[in-house]
């Protein structure tokens, strides 16, 4: 009993940091309380900021991806209790997102500066619908599950992991990678527009279009019906009117980079 106890806290620890850091995160990237934020200025070497902060996405997007591959997955679970597995994952990623946040060296440089009040609101909500969409998505493929709850809860209660049915919630009939859009619409939807801004949406959207791909690869090894799912539902941009069938989804377990 003291083993699951352990697993349980260590799973609550690692989502409430992940919680904490993903929140302040956002508020760093939109200028929003924190400071310094993604778009303060400074007067650094140009050169060594931007090695630095590229060798920060890097790293983060490294870990995201190559921890999320089921073949590490396997023997990671070797080292380390299975239903571990997915907290070790959001925690290893919340610690490089913290270190994005602590060490982000600022570029300089105002690529565009939006002040008319009305268009500024336009474009704080369109970054809030952005997040907005994300978290949304989460909730809808079992937010729970995603981030590692749900399996540290089932080892606690002494029942088996069981993978979650493979369906079709309200956002996913219309594009496969909702929590990828919404991410992209809060990265670009911004009043101001900096060097490091510019660096930070374009290394992240980088990375999305190559994890989308990579993701998709192990979805359609482990699920039959997602290349029929595929035909039928774009990646990132909805047919606007086109009607969905309702008979195909997501599986949760598999939701990942």
């Amino acid at each position: 009993m003291l083993k699951r106890t352990l697993i349980l806290a260590y799973g609550l620890l690692a989502y409430l940091l992940f919680f904490g850091v993903f929140n302040y995160t956002i508020l760093f990237i939109g200028n929003i309380i924190v400071s310094p934020s993604l778009d303060a200025m400074g007067d650094s070497d140009l050169a060594r900021s931007l090695l630095i902060d590229i060798g920060l996405l890097t790293a983060f997007a490294l870990q995201h991806s190559i921890m999320a591959r089921p073949a590490f997955k396997r023997a990671w679970t070797r080292l380390i209790p299975e239903p571990m597995e997915r907290s070790t994952y959001v925690l290893a990623s919340t610690l490089l997102l913290a270190c994005i946040v602590g060490f982000w060296q600022p570029l300089g440089g105002v690529l565009w500066q939006v002040t008319d009040p009305l268009a500024v609101g336009i474009l704080y909500g369109l970054f809030a619908l952005g997040w907005g969409i994300l978290f949304l998505a989460s909730f809808q493929i079992n937010h729970f599950d995603l981030f590692g709850l749900r399996q540290v809860w089932l080892y606690f209660r002494g029942r088996p992991y069981t993978h979650l049915e493979f369906k079709t919630p309200w956002l996913y009939r219309y594009m496969r990678h909702p929590l990828y859009v919404g991410l992209m619409i809060g990265l670009w939807a911004a009043p101001t527009m900096t060097v490091a801004h510019l660096v930070f949406a374009l290394l992240c959207t980088a990375y999305v279009l190559i994890g989308a791909r990579l993701e998709e690869k192990d979805l359609g090894n482990a699920l039959p019906e997602y290349e029929q799912y595929k035909k039928q539902v774009p990646m990132f941009i909805p047919h606007i009117g086109k009607k969905r069938s309702p008979g195909i989804g997501l599986e949760t377990v598999l939701k990942q980079p």
